[in-house]
């Protein structure tokens, strides 16, 4: 049986306490940030890794439960995540679930690292906790000792950048989207499908003073998310500015997911902001969207759960973030007697408010009209040891990756496709989804 040790410290910002450590491969920081979050974490150091790329046959759900290990017992007293895996999960995983073809990226479709120390932020408490994991009493402790030390590793000096992160950023045609957002509608009107999520690209490069970092540092200022996070790769970088949680699961088993499908933008004037909220709420083909999900989500979950434990909780909520409404519902379930957080991903994967219905052969359609996705409309995850799991989906998501002339910039963002759907409406929820990334990257500050 393996010990814990937890230790405490003073409340420190976890983005300044990731500073020193931006540019080390498998450095990763689980923020917190807007509804009342109320942990974060900064990850590092791995004692192991696993990267599996579409011409490895290894069984990756299989693969991640071996690196996860034996459960293991928690501090019923610390945080909900105490040590183990975090995971990067490339939206073509989907093609080991269901056998596709999909074209791949330059992304694996599976990275994962097992951490046996972390920082957990409090920020209800206002305190940090240094968590060690070991074989005694005593190699705990030394791990947390380790991880306290980091909050006070010098950060090397390095101005942020004052101008655009990336001032060449462009779209892929509107024009195209709008073909492409036609064409589905056609093929739903003709029986095929009910829903597609389709999605359009923006791309460009940093600027060479910035770096992923940056990005990180400037969308948690203007518009912090509840599952913003940073995971520096070797030479490729996330940055995951996302409202939306894929799954999430206790340790007694008990299941959550809350898949977003319907949009409004925020506006500046509080009475036009509510109106639209209020629009949003009243949407016949916004609820209709997000209940196609809703029961989509269900039938996954059914996968895995007893008959009967799988209900939708809390159907159309209105969830307002710094840029747009959402409207969000509440799936809960509970994992079936010798079933694991393995067999629930390999039974969901990849989240079906991103796919469509029915999901297999929505995901054809999207094969034939996008380029291959990357991390986008994956997932980010946290296995501890008990069993526990928090993910969510990669949505509002940069992905980046390192070249001999800097770092290429990748940022895609969708609309939920059905039969009333609109061209243009479609393309200008995308354009407002992707608007918080947008100036991040090309706005100067001040």
């Amino acid at each position: 049986m393996r010990r814990v040790a937890i230790l405490t410290a003073p409340w420190r910002e976890p983005v300044w306490a990731l500073a020193p450590f931006r540019d080390e491969p498998y450095a990763c920081a689980m923020m917190s940030g807007g509804q009342g979050g109320r942990w974060s974490y900064l990850l590092r150091a791995p004692d192991q890794t696993l990267s599996l790329t579409a011409a490895d046959k290894t069984d990756p759900f299989a693969a991640l439960a071996d690196l996860l290990g034996p459960r293991q017992l928690t501090d019923p007293e610390g945080p909900p995540f105490q040590g183990g895996v975090v995971g990067l999960a490339a939206y073509e995983l989907g093609d080991r679930v269901e056998a596709l073809g999909l074209q791949r990226s330059d992304w694996p479709d599976l990275v994962c690292a097992r951490y046996p120390a972390l920082l957990a932020f409090d920020h209800h408490a206002r305190q940090v906790l240094a968590i060690g994991r070991g074989a005694s009493e005593g190699e705990a402790d030394a791990r947390a000792r380790a991880a306290l030390a980091w909050l006070d590793a010098p950060a090397a000096p390095r101005a942020q950048p004052d101008g655009p992160l990336c001032p060449d950023l462009a779209a892929d045609d509107p024009a195209t989207y709008e073909a492409a957002v036609a064409e589905v509608v056609e093929r739903i009107l003709s029986g095929e499908i009910f829903q597609a999520n389709i999605a359009r690209a923006w791309t460009g490069r940093l600027s060479p003073d910035a770096d992923p970092f940056d990005l990180f540092m400037r969308l948690r200022g203007q518009s912090p998310a509840p599952f913003s996070a940073y995971l520096r790769l070797p030479g490729r970088a996330v940055v995951s500015n996302s409202p939306e949680r894929f799954l999430k699961v206790q340790s007694d088993g008990a299941i959550e997911t809350k898949p977003i499908k319907g949009t409004r933008p925020r506006d500046r004037d509080p009475a036009r902001d509510l109106a639209l909220a209020a629009e949003l709420l009243a949407s016949e083909k916004d609820r209709a969207e997000n209940l196609m999900i809703v029961d989509l989500m269900r039938n996954d979950l059914a996968r895995v759960s007893p008959p009967g434990s799988v209900r939708a909780q809390d159907l159309f909520r209105i969830e307002s973030f710094a840029n747009v409404h959402h409207l969000v519902s509440t799936v809960t379930a509970r994992l079936a007697q010798g079933r694991g957080v393995a067999d629930l991903l390999r039974a969901s994967f990849p989240p079906g408010s991103i796919t469509g219905a029915p999901k297999v052969q929505a995901m054809k359609v999207i094969a034939g009209l996008e380029t291959p996705r990357g991390p986008y409309c994956g997932s980010l995850f946290w296995v501890g040891h008990d069993g526990a799991l928090d993910s969510s989906v990669l949505i509002r998501t940069v992905a980046l990756v390192e070249d001999g002339d800097g770092w290429r910039v990748e940022a895609r963002a969708g609309a939920g496709i059905v039969a009333d759907s609109d061209p243009r409406a479609e393309r200008l929820e995308a354009e407002a989804k992707i608007a918080a990334i947008r100036r991040a990257l090309t706005e100067s500050l001040g």
